[in-house]
Parts: structure tokens; C-alpha cells; sequence
């Protein structure tokens, strides 16, 4: 005669569906965090290193000069002789901040004119972009 045994303990189980779904959320999560943190309204230039306060939240004019010597507003590009035109509508306020963002190998001849192009169309406060060391 055979006894059997009174009790069956279940052997445990792992789920994997359920892991895949909370790796594949961590991993959208991460991605969303991660672009949001990245200034994607700026043009790559190699900055001149310095040291510099971090800028508040409010939102300036960025005045971007490449080394090849072209010229941005924001993400627009210009020459100098429309330069003046094309800030001037962005600069209404007069405590409007404009970000000079010059690529390290920019000729200066051109920032200098640049500089006083947006000087004429009513910036009164310039900011130099730079790399933090």
C-alpha cells in the first residue's frame, strides 16, 4: 500500500512579463528625464573656458556665432546687415538680456560688429557665454 502525502507544497514561480513591463517604464522614464534636460534651442559652438554665474529661468535672446563667421538669433540665421532688423522686435523690453554665444574660434572682427549691430537695435546687456573648467 502506497500513503501519499497529505500535503503538496507548490514549487514558486517567477513572472517575467511583469518585469519586462517595469523595466521597459524605467527605461521611458529615464529617456523623458534625460532629454528634458538638455537645451535643445542651442547651436553647438566651442565656448571659451571662464567662470560665470548660471543665468535665472527667464528667457534671453541668444546671438550665436559659429567659427566658419555665420550668424544666429535664437535658431534664425542672419547676416549683419539684418542683424539690427531682426533683434530689434525681440529686444522690446529694455531689461531683455542677449546671450552672445561666439565659438572659440570665431573671428573677432565679426563678434565685435555683431556685438555693436545689436547694440544699435536696443541691447543694453550683453551676456558672454563660456564653459564652465
Amino acid at each position: 500500500m502506497k500513503l501519499r502525502k497529505s500535503r503538496i507544497i507548490p514549487k514558486g514561480k517567477i513572472e517575467i512579463i511583469p518585469m519586462i513591463d517595469v523595466m521597459f517604464f524605467l527605461l521611458a522614464t529615464f529617456m523623458l528625464a534625460s532629454l528634458s534636460m538638455q537645451n535643445l534651442d542651442s547651436l553647438q559652438v566651442d565656448l571659451p573656458e571662464g567662470q560665470a554665474e548660471k543665468l535665472s529661468a527667464e528667457k534671453p535672446v541668444t546671438l550665436t556665432l559659429t567659427k566658419d563667421s555665420k550668424i544666429y538669433i535664437n535658431q534664425t540665421i542672419v547676416t549683419l546687415d539684418t542683424l539690427a532688423t531682426t533683434l530689434k522686435p525681440l529686444l522690446a523690453d529694455s531689461k531683455q538680456k542677449l546671450i552672445v554665444s561666439a565659438d572659440n574660434e570665431a573671428p573677432q572682427g565679426v563678434v565685435v560688429q555683431a556685438m555693436l549691430r545689436a547694440r544699435s537695435a536696443g541691447a543694453q546687456h550683453f551676456l558672454i557665454a563660456v564653459k564652465h573648467k
